[in-house]
């Protein structure tokens, strides 16, 4: 009989045969080592006494994970949630909670948290399990099931069993269905991970907009100002993060980008007028930069979805940078490249800017008035690996500046 042994996310086979067979166990230490039970002992004691060829015990490369979390951080499974997660089983049809959950959020890995699907990918194929059609880039390890005939999914982060990959049934554009347990998952509704990713991103509990640099500063008047804009779906969700940014000075939503003289709200809607939903943003070079706000703007919406930012749909809701100058469209061409060298499906458009028609009154300062948050527009860190570009590190440096 095979027996494998998880060590610190290396997995270890053995062909060395064993009376009966238990769950393995090995505790990790504050120094770094592992303290290990006398099972696992035995196992590596036997395949060593075997007098075996050194391929006898190898690591499988397939399932090897290093993930963010350590394996103490992992959620201790119920038996149910680990015959799916561990052993590999498969909850039964239509008995899962997220089977017919269509509410706005993110699912996660129930084993470690990582984020595994965004809301807006997820359809009803009728198969008896929660379907996706896309995962969240790098999200998701894939590999020849033990059947060899289906593909596996797991999550990439600690190898947590989710399902399973189909193509070819044509039953969304992208011709993916990713066939998930509901038990592998949890699920964070889209108002609670933004509220998450706000507090994680504030320094101080009281920094609020008002602390933020503002048109009624006295001082504002004499800085030299630039000027950006940047559409990403319902401009009020835009603005919301655009304000937050330590250095700007201004917001104002308002449409461009098409051809109709300044145009309504209602006839923005219709979709004929070519425009797009935008945010102009007028902000403190001396105090953050074009590149800055930009990182901001892609870590702010998914970029990857085309003429629609989750339930808003249509042109005037697509992705676009408008640049001002050659600087501007050279960092948009670049941070785009950037973004699809990590995976991503890049769907943002990057034209010359027009004419920028402010929107109506009601629609200006839309969240700090109303005292709601964004429903489609959720921060997340893409750019963690530039020292300047995440939410986090623009409000910290905000709080220094002060």
């Amino acid at each position: 009989m095979a027996i494998v042994a998880v060590l610190a996310g290396v997995v270890l086979t053995t062909g060395a045969a064993l009376p009966a067979a238990r769950p393995i166990r090995a505790t990790p230490q504050a120094a770094g080592g592992m303290i290990l039970d006398d099972y696992l002992a035995a196992i590596i004691a036997m395949a060593a006494a075997a007098n075996s060829p050194a391929s006898n015990i190898t690591i499988d490369d397939t399932t090897l994970y290093r993930g963010q979390e350590s394996y103490a951080k992992m959620k201790k499974l119920t038996p149910q949630e680990e015959q799916v997660i561990v052993r590999k089983g498969t909850e039964p049809p239509f008995s899962g909670k997220y089977n017919k959950h269509f509410e706005k959020g993110v699912y996660t890995c129930k084993r470690c948290g990582a984020e595994l699907f965004e809301s807006s990918s997820k359809f009803q194929s009728d198969c008896g399990w929660p379907s996706f059609d896309d995962q969240i880039p790098g999200a998701v390890k894939r590999q020849r099931d033990r059947d060899g005939r289906r593909t596996e999914v797991l999550c990439a982060n600690c190898g947590a069993h989710l399902g399973h990959l189909f193509r070819g049934e044509r039953l969304t554009p992208k011709n993916a269905r990713y066939c998930v347990n509901s038990i592998s998952m949890d699920f964070i509704p889209a108002e609670q991970r933004t509220q998450k990713a706000m507090a994680q991103a504030r320094p101080v509990e009281t920094q609020n907009l008002a602390s933020l640099p503002r048109t009624d500063n006295p001082s504002a008047d004499k800085r030299k100002t630039e000027r950006a804009l940047f559409a990403s779906g319902c401009f009020w969700g835009t603005e919301y993060y655009m304000q937050r940014a330590p250095g700007v000075i201004s917001t104002t939503v308002g449409y461009t980008g098409g051809r109709t003289e300044n145009p309504t709200y209602k006839q923005v809607c219709t979709g004929r007028t070519g425009h797009a939903e935008t945010v102009e943003v007028i902000y403190d070079p001396s105090k953050t930069s074009y590149e800055q706000l930009a990182r901001l703007f892609f870590e702010t919406h998914d970029f990857t979805q085309l003429n629609r930012q989750g339930p808003d749909i249509g042109t005037q809701y697509r992705s676009a940078i408008f640049y001002l100058d050659d600087e501007q469209k050279q960092i948009a061409q670049r941070l785009t490249r950037q973004l699809r060298e990590k995976g991503f499906g890049v769907k943002t458009q990057i034209a010359k800017a027009g004419k920028f028609w402010p929107a109506e009154d009601y629609h200006q300062d839309y969240y700090n008035t109303t005292g709601k948050t964004p429903y489609c527009h959720v921060y997340r860190k893409i750019f963690a690996d530039q020292r300047e570009g995440s939410l986090a590190q623009m409000l910290q440096s905000a709080q220094h500046d002060k």
